[in-house]
């Protein structure tokens, strides 16, 4: 059985061949032996062809091909030609890396791949010497085509990457989760030390933002007066609330502070204001993310929850690949692990439990709705993922089921079946689609008859001035023409005023000749 080795480089493929061992397992001991060897290695694996790449894009395409298993034209037709056809009495094997490659090598080529056994160790050796065993070929040559290929192959990766939207609302969810912990400790920790000087303002304003803000307007309680009142009132929005925070000030039973720690605790207060208000902007950034990405899933679950899944999963993608039973149990995998160890009962939900409706469910019902919310959670993932125009049409509806279900489970209320649900939901979205399309059609039609007015205009406009320039140039040959005409007469006149003082002069010489 003759061995050949396919090896893929930045700069094209290179075959190789293997020698043939009288005893069958005697080549993988002498390739390890010899792999750090090139005089060694070459008596072993000597080189068959090789098939460099014309351009950079020809290599970048090949590499695409390749990494998603399939046979470039380049390689077919590289193989087609140097690597000897296969016989009775001599069977080729090629030796490939890649399994997926191999299969698509041996469908397309009817070629025999293999890439287990010696090939690995042989792939080895020919990637650390095939600078070596090409002529005219260098390890700077080899690492500069190395570099580039991978700076292009990665920059394609990141462009075409279809989970780069899901990729942001990822960033985004952890970072909002985050700024909720970070938000709460510094709230409690203003709270706190704002205490030592007013105490009595914890009582009256529980709310964390709220209490920072009023911090940051009081400082010093002293300088609580009547005439800040109206502004206070103003901060606060409750006039009650106001009039008690200043009568609170009045007679607090606080210490007093100097004014360095005032001016700190300021400065505090002002810096988690900001980080309030930041996550206030990242929540509906968030929004607007989920609305783009996954519009059903949103409209379902809510913005949270749903950015949550995602992350959980990884992808939209891969959510919409999960089964029901997967979803339902997101974000509880140590609790069913548990539960599977000491064979207690598996959790009911996950992720899933942050949702109002498993909040508004009885206890009773709360693995029944939640297993049918993480049903409906599926089919919506499925939908944002692979429908072509987004639309929240059959978020709104599956959402409408599930509070059909919940009736049904409280007052007994037999909700719609899901057929007639969802025929509804596809008229729904198909009129939706055929309003879009209309309006992109009279879009369309008005950014046309605007381009071709504004066409006809400018047309009209060098007509105009073509017009313009003929008058011109027709007034400037009339004019030139009777400069002509004048021109000539004037020489006329000339010629006859010569000739009349010549014809003077000749009779007064012939009448002084006469007297004479």
């Amino acid at each position: 059985m003759a061995l050949y080795v396919l090896y893929e480089h930045a700069a094209g493929y290179g075959l190789f061949s293997v020698k043939e061992f009288e005893e069958i397992g005697m080549l993988l001991p002498q390739v390890e032996a010899s792999i750090l060897d090139l005089s060694r290695f070459n008596a072993i694996v000597k080189l068959v062809g090789f098939h460099p790449f014309k351009t950079a894009v020809a290599a970048l395409n090949n590499v695409n091909a390749i990494s998603e298993g399939l046979v470039p034209d380049d390689l077919s037709g590289f193989l087609d030609t140097t690597l000897p056809k296969s016989s009775k009495k001599k069977q080729v094997t090629l030796g490939v890396s890649d399994a997926k490659l191999g299969a698509a090598i041996a469908e397309a080529l009817e070629v025999q791949c293999s890439h287990i056994g010696a090939v690995p160790e042989i792939l080895r050796g020919i990637r650390f010497h095939f600078a070596g065993m090409v002529k005219g070929f260098t390890d700077q040559s080899a690492a500069v085509a190395q570099l580039g290929l991978g700076h292009s192959y990665s920059r394609c990766k990141v462009k075409f990457n279809v989970h780069r939207s899901d990729n942001m609302i990822i960033q985004s969810i952890a970072l909002l989760d985050q700024l909720d912990k970070d938000v709460n400790t510094f709230s409690m920790r203003i709270r706190e030390w704002y205490s030592y000087h007013f105490p009595e303002l914890v009582k009256i304003v529980p709310d964390n933002y709220m209490f920072a803000k009023v911090a940051h307007f009081i400082k010093d309680r002293k300088s609580l007066t009547d005439d800040r009142l109206e502004e206070l009132e103003e901060l606060m929005m409750d006039s009650e609330k106001a009039k008690a925070v200043l009568d609170a000030g009045k007679m607090s039973m606080g210490m007093d502070i100097s004014v360095v720690d005032l001016i700190n605790i300021e400065m505090f207060a002002k810096r988690v204001i900001k980080l309030s208000d930041y996550r206030q902007q990242l929540a509906n950034y968030l929004h607007s993310k989920m609305n783009s990405v996954a519009p059903n899933l949103q409209a379902l679950i809510g913005d949270q929850v749903g950015a949550r899944l995602i992350s959980k999963a990884g992808s939209l993608t891969n959510l919409a690949k999960f089964p029901a039973s997967t979803v339902q149990i997101l974000g509880a995998e140590k609790a069913l692990f548990r539960a599977l160890k000491t064979k207690s009962n598996t959790p009911k939900y996950g992720l899933l439990f942050n949702s109002s409706f498993i909040g508004r469910a009885n206890a009773k019902n709360k693995g029944r709705i939640s297993r049918f919310l993480a049903n409906k959670c599926t089919i919506a993932s499925r939908i944002d993922c692979f429908a072509e125009t987004p639309s929240t049409v059959f978020g709104e509806a599956l959402k409408g089921q599930v509070e059909e279900r919940l009736k049904f489970y409280e007052q007994g209320e037999t909700p719609r079946k899901n057929l007639d649900v969802m025929k509804e939901a596809i008229q729904l979205a198909s009129k939706q689609a055929e309003t879009g399309g209309k309006k992109k059609k009279r879009k369309a039609e008005e950014t046309n008859g605007n381009g071709e007015a504004a066409l006809n205009g400018s047309a009209k406009k060098k007509k105009k001035k073509a017009a313009a320039l003929d008058d011109t140039n027709g007034g400037d040959a009339e004019e030139s023409m009777m400069q002509v005409d004048t021109s000539a007469v004037l020489d006329d006149s000339m010629n006859v005023t010569n000739g009349e003082k010549k014809k003077k002069k000749k009779n007064k010489n012939r009448q002084s000749a006469v007297e004479a």
